[in-house]
């Protein structure tokens, strides 16, 4: 029997799997797009051609201030490059440095550290201005800007709301919650307050499966319309490839320059699959950090596998499931109709937890999930309703016996950055 070696990245590390090659459907990346040479000329460039916008410059000029809103090290925007080419241009408009702030658009997740602000942002961008995490559950610190048109309070940081300019700065990427994504996902839930948040993620759970990849969605309208409210039309988005990189970059509108860098971004991470496989094999990376970052693995794989087949997830997970939704194992026992009754009348305080817990519902009441994880032990795989294994192998290879000889097995390399397509 052929065997084929397959390498999966695990954090920092790789792990090496056996599959015979007559159960082999594929072995699927994003596409290997190949990246700028100079990235501090691509954002340039970008600048120099804006998408439904006037030119940086003409926008900036008679602002007082500004605040430049960031993703996290949860992705891989190379904010350290950045941020400091927008410095220069606020510069050159008449905004000095001392006008300027950078907020951490963490939307619920953990504060950055100091070492990894400095990772992320680099040594010029801390020197020139502050950097500061959105507190975004500091009542204080956030302002109320009125409904949307379902009667839900938006509530945004307050710095966002008092700057006379405020910039958009991530990355495009397949996305289960609003497609992809990028554009005004740094306004919600990047800068947004808790219950804010909880109502966009709530709606996203309302469609039976993910809306990863899906353009047209009720999310992704919210998200435009609450960045419109507060007065965030300008963004400047990267695309990367697999390995970090820059592959483009879009600016201007928050609605245009993001539509035309998800058109590129389908170019990257758009993989065609002959067939939905009977079990398909996940890493997390690059989203390795915690489980509530690696559970992106599970949208692409849900969309790869045939139903009642296993997804098996390979993710370290170094910091277990969730720093700060800690009450996820008192809800993934629930099945997803039970979850929406306890949001219903109000029985759980932590209802973005409730979000996800109800999407990693729905996809374990179409398939089975396995996870291999030195970050998440078997009690607690148990409580999130999958099956441990201590190896990639070992798991593996009790799919195949479960699934039987002819069983057909799909790899996902990068699976949080993926969005697989069943040619079929």
């Amino acid at each position: 029997m052929s065997i084929r070696n397959v390498i999966l990245p695990y954090g920092t590390e790789c792990i090496e799997v056996r599959i015979p090659e007559a159960n082999l459907v594929g072995v699927y990346s994003p596409h290997d797009a190949a990246p700028v040479e100079d990235v501090g000329a691509e954002i340039r460039r970008a600048l120099a051609s804006p998408i439904g916008a006037l030119p940086l410059r003409e926008q900036l000029r008679g602002r007082k201030n500004a605040v430049l809103i960031a993703d996290d090290n949860t992705r891989l925007t190379p904010t350290d490059v950045l941020i400091p080419i927008l410095l220069d241009e606020c510069n050159a408009a008449g905004i000095p440095d001392a006008k300027i702030r950078v907020i951490i658009a963490l939307g619920t997740h953990r504060f950055m550290t100091d070492g990894e602000i400095r990772e992320k942002f680099g040594k010029e961008t801390l020197r020139r201005v502050p950097v500061v995490n959105h507190p975004y559950k500091d009542a204080a610190a956030l302002v109320d800007v009125g409904t949307t048109e379902n009667g839900e309070r938006i509530r945004i940081n307050r710095t966002v709301i008092e700057a006379d300019f405020k910039m958009g700065i991530g990355s495009i990427v397949p996305h289960h919650i609003p497609g992809y994504a990028g554009g005004a996902k740094i306004i919600q839930p990047g800068v947004s307050g808790e219950e804010t948040t909880a109502y966009t993620h709530l709606l996203s759970v309302r469609a039976p499966r993910s809306y990863l990849g899906v353009l047209e969605n009720p999310v992704r309208r919210e998200l435009d319309a609450m960045a419109r409210r507060v007065g965030m039309n300008t963004i400047l988005n990267t695309v990367l490839n697999r390995h970090g990189r820059v592959v483009e970059a879009f600016f201007g509108d928050v609605v245009e320059a993001f539509r035309a860098g998800v058109a590129r971004s389908r170019e990257v991470y758009d993989v065609p699959i002959p067939e939905e496989a009977d079990i398909v094999l996940s890493s997390s990376h690059p989203c390795d950090i915690e489980f509530w970052q690696a559970h992106k693995t599970l949208y692409p794989s849900d969309l790869a596998v045939k139903k009642g087949g296993i997804v098996i997830v390979a993710t370290p997970c170094p910091e277990g499931i969730a720093q700060t939704h800690c009450n996820m194992l008192e809800m993934t026992p629930y099945g997803s109709r039970r979850l929406r009754e306890m949001v219903a009348i109000r029985e759980l305080d932590d209802e973005v937890g409730a979000a996800l817990a109800i999407a990693w519902a729905q996809v374990k009441e179409r398939e089975e999930v396995w996870i291999v994880s030195d970050g998440i032990c078997a009690e607690e795989a148990a409580k999130l309703g999958f099956r441990h294994f201590s190896s990639v192998q070992g798991a593996l290879d009790k799919a195949l016996a479960q699934k039987g000889s002819g069983a057909r097995v799909t790899v996902l390399t990068h699976a949080p950055d993926m969005l697989p397509r069943i040619t079929a």
